[in-house]
């Protein structure tokens, strides 16, 4: 058996290699791990895929790129960060991932984001590779114009690697559609064209309708579908959802109007409850009001809802849980809560959002759990409509792209569906990965060693 061979021999053979070439990268490890334990046996028993080492180059991005943002504050002091662009593959098209502000962002947790970004581009069935990106600004507390003097900086590195058929970045975890603005407003300055580059503008400069509904409303529309498949409904179910961001608020709101009863929302600091569900209005109100004052506590008061601090929402009861805020939010102690408290299905509206240990005891619960890259595919979906309008000089009525994203996230459930049978049961994970793995390592294999 060549060294090859003996790396496919395991999953913890496969990841002994993987962590030698990214060492101390915990976040990465997890991802990959996740992933090779439902695909191993197809990069290992498949000739080609074998010989070729699909899955091992899979591991490796094609390019990181890392370059120092300088700009200059509110009292002109000169502020120093650090951005990020993680090309992670584009073989079944241009880099395609967001951009996230965030205290948080290192290298280690964007390579985990394009690496799941790989997986959820394929299932979406458009052509469109992975990538990741982002800065380790934090937008909270900074005026506009600071927002927008950063945003200018970074993208004066940015642009010259990034374009509409090499990669287009969107948003991300503080990086909303006000930023997406002053961001393609220096890529135009700068490359002077007006081209679909970065996704997620305002419809009025080229972006798409229903970009900012799409990934909380497509999670609903994939758990509509998991539901359907049981001869079941949304209808009268409790849902409890983290976070109080874009996928949080909009899945939150389509739920509701599908019938769901809504408990809660959350931040870092805490979570608000409302027992018997936010009213018609509550969720528009809040989506109206946060994060514009920052203070969640005070805009669930303003709805009525009960605010309790220093927790998280997985100890109250419900049937579904949306975890939406970020990744490995939802951990061993929480997944107990939930098994205990009735929850029969997770919709991972954030990537990655549960820990191991999480995942084992959901598994041990009969808990069903919808993966990220399945689940909450509906964003970077809509983003390549907005793509093909771009390139069209079009704009697409709301009601088309509402049907296609239902269209498009039943699809991914199928797919799912399909590759995830084991045992006499479904495993959506394990189908979300062999799927999405199975198309990407078939264009892998078409362009050689390269």
């Amino acid at each position: 058996m060549s060294n090859h061979d003996e790396e496919l021999e395991s999953v913890d053979a496969f990841m002994e290699w993987v962590e030698a070439r990214h060492p101390g990268e915990a976040e990465y490890h997890q991802a990959v791990r996740g992933v090779a334990c439902h695909v191993l046996d197809m990069a290992r028993d498949d000739a080609d895929l074998r010989e070729q080492r699909v899955l091992q180059r899979l591991t490796e991005p094609d390019r990181t790129l890392s370059f120092r943002v300088v700009w200059e504050d509110d009292q002109g002091r000169i502020e120093i960060n650090r951005g990020y662009r993680v090309q992670h593959s584009n073989a079944i098209g241009p880099y395609k991932g967001g951009l996230r502000f965030d205290p948080s962002v290192t290298p280690a947790v964007l390579k985990f984001l394009a690496f799941e970004q790989l997986f959820k581009n394929s299932l979406t069935g458009l052509n469109l590779g992975a990538g990741k990106g982002g800065a380790d600004f934090d937008p909270r507390g900074r005026s506009s114009r600071e927002v927008m003097r950063f945003c200018h900086a970074f993208m004066t590195e940015l642009h010259r690697h990034i374009g509409q058929l090499t990669d287009v970045p969107a948003g991300d975890i503080g990086v909303g559609s006000r930023e997406i603005g002053f961001l393609f407003g220096q890529y135009k300055r700068l490359e002077n064209q007006f081209a679909g580059a970065i996704t997620g503008k305002a419809v009025g400069a080229g972006g798409s309708r229903m970009r900012q509904e799409a990934t909380g409303y497509g999670a609903v529309y994939f758990l509509c579908s998991m539901l359907a498949e049981a001869g079941e409904e949304l209808d009268g179910r409790r849902v409890a959802i983290s976070g109080a961001g874009n996928v949080a608020l909009h899945a939150a709101i389509k739920a509701q109007e599908l019938g769901a009863v809504v408990t809660t929302l959350s931040n870092r600091a805490g979570y608000i409850l409302k027992p018997d569900g936010f009213g018609a209005n509550d969720i528009e109100r809040i989506r109206a009001d946060y994060p514009a004052d920052r203070d969640l506590e005070a805009v669930g008061d303003s709805v009525g809802a009960e605010w309790v601090e220093g927790k998280k929402p997985w100890e109250t009861e419900c049937q579904i849980a949306i975890p939406s805020a970020t990744q490995n939010e939802l951990d061993e102690d929480d997944a107990r809560h939930l098994a205990d408290g009735g929850c029969s299905i997770v919709i991972e509206g954030a990537n990655m959002p549960l820990t191991s240990a999480a995942e084992s005891v959901l598994d041990e619960a009969r808990v069903q759990i919808a993966p990220g890259k399945a689940a909450n595919a509906g964003g970077v979906a809509v983003s390549g409509f907005e793509m093909s309008q771009n390139r069209l000089g079009q704009t697409w009525s709301a009601e088309r792209l509402d049907e296609d994203l239902r269209e498009t996230m039943k699809a991914i459930y199928e797919k799912a569906q399909e590759h995830g049978k084991i045992e006499g049961r479904i495993d959506l994970r394990r189908g979300a990965d062999r799927a999405g793995f199975e198309r990407v390592a078939k264009a892998v294999l078409s362009f050689g060693a390269m």
